[in-house]
C-alpha cells in the first residue's frame, strides 16, 4: 500500500510517495495536484491546482421560500394581447413515438393507480389525488391539467415578449413537476388565470405547498410578479419557515 507525506495539503511541493518503510523515497512532480488531505487544512491555492468549476448554469436549485419568494423580480404586468391561442397545447409530449399528449403523459405521471393505456393513448381506469382539494379521481375526464402557473398570467408576467415556441415549451413543460399538475376540473376552473393574491387552493394544509410550486414555476422562467402579487407571496412565506422551493432554469 502507498501513502502520500505532504508539507502542504492543497499544494504538493515536497510530497513524497512512500512505497512501505523500508523503500526510498520518490518525488512527485513539482505542482501536482493531489486530493485534499484532511477536513482541518487551510485553503491554499495555487496556479497549478485550480478551483473546482462553477456548477452548471441550468443546475437545479433548492432554497427556502423565504427566499426564493423574495428574490422575485417586480414588475408592471399588462394583458394586452393575449390569446390562449399564444401557447400552443398540448403537443406530443417529450415522447412522440408513444402516441400521447403532454396531457395524457402528466395524468399517467401522476397517477396514483395506473391507468390503462390503449390505443392512440386511451386511457382507462386509474385514479389521481387533486391536492388542491384533497379529492380522489377514478376517470380521467373528471381532470385537467392546471398550468400552475396560468398562462395568461404567464404572458403578464413576461411571456408575451417570447418566441412563439418557447411559450410552446411553457405551455407543455415537463422539466419540471410543479409546472403542470392534474387536479379537478372544479378545482382549476374555480382557480382560472388569478394569482395567489386571488386565489389558494381550498385545502389550507397545501397552502405552502402551493406557494413554493408557483414561486418555483416562476423562477424556472425568469417570469416577474406585481406588487400585490409579490406581497402575498412574501406572506405566505413567513408562515412556512421550513418550505424549500425547488426549480431549475429553463433553456
Amino acid at each position: 500500500m502507498s501513502f502520500l507525506r505532504y508539507d502542504h495539503c492543497t499544494h504538493t511541493r515536497g510530497a513524497t510517495a512512500v512505497p512501505g518503510p523500508r523503500a526510498p523515497h520518490r518525488p512527485l512532480p513539482t505542482g501536482t495536484c493531489v486530493p485534499l488531505c484532511c477536513a482541518a487544512c487551510p485553503p491554499r491555492s495555487s496556479p497549478s491546482c485550480p478551483s473546482p468549476p462553477p456548477p452548471p448554469a441550468h443546475a437545479a436549485q433548492t432554497v427556502p421560500l423565504t427566499e426564493a419568494a423574495a428574490s422575485l423580480r417586480l414588475a408592471a404586468e399588462s394583458r394586452d394581447g393575449y390569446t390562449r391561442e399564444a401557447f400552443k397545447h398540448w403537443n406530443a409530449s417529450d415522447d412522440p413515438a408513444d402516441g400521447c399528449t403532454t396531457r395524457n403523459e402528466v395524468l399517467i405521471s401522476e397517477a396514483i393507480e395506473a391507468p390503462t393505456v390503449g390505443t392512440r393513448c386511451q386511457l382507462t381506469g386509474g385514479s389521481w389525488w387533486s391536492y388542491y382539494d384533497q379529492t380522489t379521481v377514478t376517470s380521467a375526464s373528471g381532470l385537467d391539467i392546471d398550468h400552475m402557473v396560468p398562462l395568461a398570467e404567464a404572458w403578464d408576467s413576461g411571456a408575451s415578449a417570447w418566441t412563439a415556441q418557447r411559450r410552446e415549451a411553457y405551455a407543455n413543460d415537463q422539466g419540471q413537476e410543479a409546472s403542470l399538475v392534474a387536479v379537478t376540473a372544479r378545482s382549476n376552473r374555480s382557480k382560472a388565470d388569478q394569482d395567489p393574491a386571488q386565489w389558494m387552493p381550498p385545502a389550507a394544509e397545501v397552502h405552502c405547498r402551493y406557494a413554493a410550486e408557483w414561486t418555483a414555476t416562476k423562477l424556472r422562467w425568469n417570469l416577474t410578479t406585481d406588487d400585490t402579487e409579490h406581497a402575498a407571496l412574501n406572506d405566505l412565506a413567513a408562515t412556512c419557515p421550513e418550505q424549500t422551493v425547488t426549480y431549475t432554469p429553463a433553456t
